[in-house]
C-alpha cells in the first residue's frame, strides 16, 4: 500500500514538471494558466464542418518572448437548420 502511494506521488510530481517543459505541444486543461502576448497561428480542428468535438492547435508567444504550442478541444462549427 505504501509503495503504491509513493509511486502515485512520484508520478504526479513528474507530471507537474512536464507542464513547465514547453518544448513540444501540450494539451490545454480547463483552468490552466496561459500567458499569451501574441497568437502566432491557430489550426482549427479537422472536423470543423460537423457537430463533433475535435482537437485544435495554437502557437503563441508569451510576455517574455518565448514561443509555446498548445492543443485544445474545440466544438465543430456546424449549423442546425
Amino acid at each position: 500500500m505504501k509503495r503504491s502511494i509513493a509511486l502515485l506521488a512520484l508520478s504526479a510530481t513528474l507530471a507537474s514538471f512536464g507542464a513547465f517543459a514547453d518544448n513540444s505541444s501540450s494539451t490545454y486543461e480547463y483552468g490552466m494558466p496561459l500567458d499569451i502576448a501574441k497568437v502566432v497561428s491557430i489550426t482549427p480542428a479537422s472536423n470543423d464542418a460537423d457537430c463533433q468535438v475535435g482537437t485544435a492547435h495554437m502557437v503563441y508567444v508569451d510576455h517574455q518572448g518565448q514561443t509555446h504550442e498548445v492543443d485544445y478541444r474545440q466544438m465543430g462549427q456546424c449549423s442546425q437548420l
